[in-house]
C-alpha cells in the first residue's frame, strides 16, 4: 500500500503542517475525533458519571508520585522504614509526595466504589456492556492487589503484620496452600525477600496490567457507547448522518463538565493532604509510624479501610457459621432446582449441595473464610448474567428493588466498619448476618430481579436542560 502524505493548504501555519505530518504517520486527530469530539454520549448523564474520569486522574497522580517515591525508597528490610522517614524529613517536598500517594490510594478506592455503584444502579453491566463490566472488575482486582503489595513497602508495624496475616491465609488452601504462601513470602517468614517481591509487583508488574486493562475498558466503552440513567440505547435513534438524537459530543460538553467537578475533587484532595493526611488513622495508621518488629504483635491487626468489608466476611466465617451458611446456599440451590425443568440442572444443584456439605465438614472454617472473601469479589464478574430484570435502570424498577439496593449499600458499610473494630461476639453475629445478605444479593438476584411491577421505559432519554 502506497504511502500518502496528508495534504494541507499552501497558506497553512507551521503548527497545521506539523500536525498533518504527524497524522500521516499516526492518526492523532482521527483518534481525538473518535474518542472525544465525535464520541457522542447521552445528554442526560448526571453527577454519578464523573467518577470514571476522576479515577483516571487519580491513577495519573499515583503513577507520578510513585515514580518520585521510588527515586528515594530502598526495598531493603533493614533500610525501608528509614528510607520512608528520609523521604518525609529530608527530601525536598518528600512529605507532600508521600502524603499525595497515600491519600491517592484511599481516594482511588472512593472513586472506584462510586463508579461501580453507578454501574450497579443503572445497569451498566447489561448487554451490550458485559465486557466493559468484566474489564472494570478486573481493574478492581488489580487495584486491590496493587494496594496490598504497596501496603508492605513502608515496613511499619501494621504493614508487616498485615502482610503476615494475609499471606498466611493462602496456607489454608488444600494441597498447594503451604507452598503458595511460601512462594509469596519467598521465605518462611515475611522478610527481605517478601519486601523485594512485593516491591516488584507494586512498581512494575501490576501497574502494567492495570494500564492495559484501563485502556481496554475505555476502548470497549467507546465501541458500544455509554449507558445513561434511563438505560436507553441512544444509538437506536439517529438522524440522517447517523448521529444519535439524544447524544452530545463528549468534547467540549462533558470534558468541561468533568473539569469543573475535577476542580472540586482536587480541593477536597488537597484539604486531606495538607490538613488531615492520616484521616484519624483510616488512611495512615499510627502503628505504621513504628518500625516493623517481628517479635511484637500489635494488639489489633486490621487492613486499610477499603479492604475491611471483605476482611470482615473472612472473620465472620467461623466454625459455628458454616451450618447457617450451608443452609443458605442450599436454599439458593433449591430455588434454582425448582425454577428449571432441566433434570441435569436439578441434579447438578443437588450434587453441589451435597459437595458443599462434605466440604464444610471436612475443611476448616479458615479455608471457607478465604473462599468467601475471594468469592465476594469474583462474584461481581458474573453480574451481567445474574440480573434477569427486564429493565436496566433502577428508575424503572419496582420500589422494593430500591430498598434491596439500599440495604446492600448499608450492609457493605457496616461490614467495612466492623472490619476495623476488634473482634467481639456481637460484632461477629452482625458480620455473619451482613455476609449472608451480601452473598444473597448476588446469588438470589436471578429470582428477586424479576419480581414486581416494572415501569415502562421511554423510547428516548428523559432530559431537562439546566
Amino acid at each position: 500500500m502506497a504511502f500518502h502524505e496528508k495534504e494541507v493548504p499552501a497558506n497553512a501555519s507551521v503548527a497545521q503542517k506539523a500536525m498533518a505530518w504527524v497524522d500521516s504517520r499516526l492518526p492523532v486527530t482521527e483518534a481525538f475525533k473518535r474518542h472525544m469530539s465525535e464520541y457522542y454520549a447521552p445528554k442526560n448523564l448526571n453527577f454519578f458519571y464523573i467518577f470514571g474520569a476522576l479515577a483516571i486522574v487519580v491513577l495519573a497522580i499515583q503513577i507520578i508520585t510513585g515514580i518520585f517515591l521510588v527515586m528515594n525508597y530502598k526495598p531493603d528490610a533493614a533500610k525501608a522504614f528509614e528510607s520512608v522517614e528520609y523521604i518525609m524529613r529530608e527530601v525536598p517536598f518528600g512529605w507532600l509526595i508521600r502524603y499525595m500517594h497515600s491519600t491517592g490510594a484511599s481516594m482511588f478506592f472512593v472513586v472506584v466504589y462510586m463508579h461501580m455503584f453507578r454501574g450497579l444502579i443503572y445497569g451498566s453491566y447489561r448487554k451490550p456492556r458485559e465486557l466493559i463490566w468484566i474489564f472494570g472488575c478486573a481493574i478492581f482486582l488489580c487495584l486491590m492487589g496493587e494496594a496490598f503489595f504497596g501496603y508492605l513497602l513502608p515496613w511499619g508495624q501494621m504493614s508487616y503484620w498485615g502482610a503476615q496475616v494475609i499471606v498466611n491465609l493462602f496456607s489454608a488452601i488444600p494441597f498447594i496452600g503451604p507452598d503458595l504462601s511460601l512462594w509469596l513470602r519467598g521465605d518462611y517468614v515475611v522478610g527481605d525477600a517478601t519486601l523485594n517481591r512485593f516491591f516488584a509487583f507494586h512498581v512494575i508488574a501490576i501497574p502494567l496490567v492495570l494500564i492495559g486493562l484501563v485502556a481496554a475498558h475505555i476502548l470497549a466503552l467507546h465501541e458500544v457507547g455509554s449507558n445513561n440513567p434511563d438505560g436507553v440505547e441512544i444509538k437506536n435513534t439517529v438522524n440522517e448522518k447517523g448521529i444519535p438524537l439524544d447524544g452530545i459530543p463528549f468534547h467540549p460538553f462533558y470534558s468541561v463538565h468533568d473539569v469543573m467537578y475535577l476542580g472540586g475533587f482536587l480541593i477536597i484532595f488537597a484539604g486531606i493532604v495538607f490538613f488531615a493526611p492520616e484521616m484519624g488513622g483510616y488512611f495512615l495508621e499510627a502503628n505504621n509510624f513504628i518500625p516493623a518488629n517481628p517479635f511484637v504483635t500489635p494488639a489489633h491487626i486490621a487492613p486499610v479501610w477499603y479492604f475491611t468489608p471483605f476482611y470482615s466476611m473472612l472473620r465472620a466465617t467461623t466454625t459455628n457459621f458454616l451450618l447457617p451458611l450451608w443452609i443458605f446456599l442450599a436454599v439458593i440451590l433449591g430455588l434454582f432446582a425448582i425454577n428449571t425443568k432441566d433434570m441435569k440442572v436439578k441434579g447438578a444443584c443437588v450434587a453441589i449441595a451435597l459437595a458443599l456439605a462434605g466440604g464444610f465438614y471436612l475443611l476448616d472454617a479458615k479455608f471457607w473464610g478465604v473462599v468467601i472473601m475471594g468469592g465476594s469479589v469474583v462474584i461481581m464478574f458474573f453480574l451481567p448474567w445474574l440480573d434477569n430484570s427486564p429493565v436496566k435502570s433502577i428508575r424503572y424498577r419496582p420500589q422494593f428493588h430500591k430498598y434491596i439496593y439500599g440495604i446492600f449499600v448499608i450492609t457493605f458499610v457496616i461490614l467495612g466498619y466492623l472490619g476495623i473494630q476488634p473482634p467481639s461476639p456481637v460484632f461477629e453475629k452482625i458480620s455473619q448476618i451482613c455476609t449472608i445478605y451480601y452473598l444473597g444479593f448476588f446469588l438470589a438476584m436471578p429470582f428477586w430481579s424479576t419480581l414486581g411491577t416494572f415501569k415502562p421505559v421511554p423510547d428516548r432519554v428523559t432530559f431537562e436542560s439546566h
